[in-house]
Parts: structure tokens; sequence; C-alpha cells
């Protein structure tokens, strides 16, 4: 059932302006050169910190449409009638999200790098960085929206849960995407590793909690 679920899901976000997430991804990486000025090599040394930046405000754009709609509509309760788990449901929707979010965030990073000074080795580390993170900003995503799902303000209060679980993964993502930041990345990948593990379980018990 998580196929199925995960290509609806995939399906579902093409058609609500996925492309969002990635141009505020841009507009970020874009803007950040006007603000610290045309120094080439301090925007070198922030190049990688910015992308990851970048990356988890534009992580906090789909939130309010990853549960909330499901909800409203009872494909929820339909799902559960049918035998889906909330965790089964909720690993279905983080690799749906992934899968228009990940690879579109680091196709994106490309022309991010050249706005911000990236050489080919300094781009190569931030995009190995995305590729460990990015599955567990979605999955954050996922898990956040099941907590805020029926909530007034839901998307506004699911950025303010998001970014502090975030900010150990910006940190080390970010550190990691420098020279000599290979025990960043094993901190990076054990976090990431952390929160796709526990997230499906915390999205379970929320959704069970919705239909009480």
């Amino acid at each position: 059932m998580i196929g199925p679920l995960a290509w609806r899901e995939a399906r579902r976000a093409v058609g609500a302006a996925a492309w969002l997430p990635v141009v505020f991804f841009l507009l970020v990486a874009t803007l950040i050169p006007f603000a610290v000025g045309p120094d080439v090599r301090l925007l070198a040394r922030i190049g990688a910190g910015a992308l990851w930046v970048a990356a988890l405000t534009a992580a906090l754009l789909p939130i309010e449409r990853l549960m909330e709609p499901d909800r409203a509509d009872g494909v929820l309760d339909q799902l559960a009638l049918r035998g889906a788990s909330g965790e089964e449901i909720a690993v279905a929707k983080i690799l749906g999200h992934w899968l228009t979010f990940g690879p579109l965030l680091m196709l994106a990073s490309l022309p991010g790098a050249a706005l911000l000074g990236l050489d080919g080795d300094a781009l190569g580390r931030a995009l190995l960085t995305l590729a460990i993170g990015t599955p567990a900003l979605a999955a954050l995503a996922v898990a956040v929206a099941s907590l805020t799902a029926g909530l007034r303000g839901g998307g506004a209060l699911g950025g303010l849960l998001l970014l502090p679980f975030a900010v150990p993964l910006l940190i080390f993502g970010a550190s990691a995407a420098t020279v000599g930041g290979g025990q960043a990345l094993k901190l990076e990948a054990a976090t990431a590793l952390f929160i796709l593990v526990g997230a499906p379980f915390v999205a379970g018990a929320a959704l069970r909690a919705l239909r009480t």
C-alpha cells in the first residue's frame, strides 16, 4: 500500500505547484549575495551554509498541504478503514513528498551554487549533504503536518515546530559541506537516520489521535 500512496502523493504535489519551494530556494540563494556583498571569498565560505538555509526555509512551504487536505476530505479515515496504519500513511507521505522536493532542490543547487561562487568540489560536498539531509527534512515536515492537522493556523504553527528540530541538520549539513567535514557528515547522517526512523511513529500517533 505504501507504493501507491507515495505515487498518489507525488502526483498531487506536482499538480499543487511543487515548483514553489524550488523557486523560493533560488530566491533565497539569489538574495544572499546582495545582502553580504560581492566578496567572492566570503560568498564561497558561507555558500554551503546559505544553501542549507535556503533548503530549510523552502521546506516550510508545503507543510500545510501534506496532511490537512486529506483530513478535511476524509481520505485519512478511508485509508484507516482499508487497513492502512498511521505509520504506513506517514512513510508513503514522506516518500512522496521527498520525490517532489529533494531531487528538485538538489537540481536547483546547481544555479544556486553558481550564484554563491561555490567551486566544483564545494558543490559536490553540498549536494552530498543535501542528499542525506533532504529525506529527513521531508520526514520532519510530514510529522509536523500530522501534529498540526486540524488546527487553525496549522501552517504557521508547523513552521515554528519544524525549525528547532531541523537546526541540527542545518548545523551538521553546513559543516559537512566544508573541507575536512567528515565528522560533521557522520553526525548529519546519524541525525537524519534518527529523524527518518522516528518521524513515522510520531506522525502515526498524531493521525490516530485525529480519529479519536
